[in-house]
């Protein structure tokens, strides 16, 4: 069977990403949309004891509501995010990479919506929050802060494990055998210049 061409490969890894992508963001604002007319803000309903808490609670910062009165840059730098990652998608061509961009995109563009469209103004938008799990974070969040964090633990995972953006693996092996060649630039000047470099010239006369 003959590898899949890059081009096939490209459109499968952007077809995942985009697909991942439209499930978070999807799944963010359906939820957002739950808690939004069916709570009021301060609310909270136990879910699972004090495990897990529905807090509704509309965010002006960032995350732990860091920054509330810098709604805006974040507003701007949600946008350069998604932009960076449309731009860079084009890439990728491992399945692993493409979930991790799909995920940050999603979660990313579920913010960059309430910040947009919600009150009080249009880039001045408080982001929903609404789930609480005191046991294991001080801080209120939805499920699009979810994709980002995941996002965020896969690019580590992916980044220790060696795994490159299009599909390849770099080793500890790889990298020992790919090191004396570039510590010795001569060697790599021989091996371009093939078996004739070292054959030896005759005296001159």
């Amino acid at each position: 069977m003959s590898p899949a061409s890059p081009s096939k490969t490209s459109a499968r890894t952007l077809g995942v990403l985009a697909l991942v992508a439209v499930v978070a963001y999807s799944a963010d604002q359906f939820t957002k949309f739950l808690v939004t007319t069916n709570l009021t803000v301060g609310e909270s309903v136990p879910v699972l004891g004090n495990a897990l808490v529905l807090y509704f609670v509309k965010n002006s910062g960032a995350a732990f509501s860091l920054g509330a009165g810098y709604t805006w840059i974040f507003s701007i730098l949600a946008a350069v995010v998604v932009v960076v990652i449309v731009w860079f998608a084009r890439r990728i061509r491992s399945l692993a990479w493409a979930i991790v961009f799909g995920l940050l995109l999603g979660g990313v563009l579920g913010n960059l919506t309430d910040r947009l469209f919600r009150e009080p103004s249009f880039g001045l938008g408080h982001v929903v929050d609404f789930i609480s799990t005191p046991w294991m974070l001080p801080a209120i969040y939805n499920v699009a802060d979810i994709c980002i964090v995941v996002s965020m633990a896969l690019f580590i995972l992916l980044t220790l494990f060696g795994v490159n953006l299009d599909g390849t693996r770099t080793t500890r092996a790889s990298e020992a055998a790919a090191a004396p060649a570039a510590a010795d630039p001569a060697s790599v000047e021989d091996a371009e210049a093939g078996p004739e470099s070292h054959t030896p010239k005759p005296d001159a006369p």
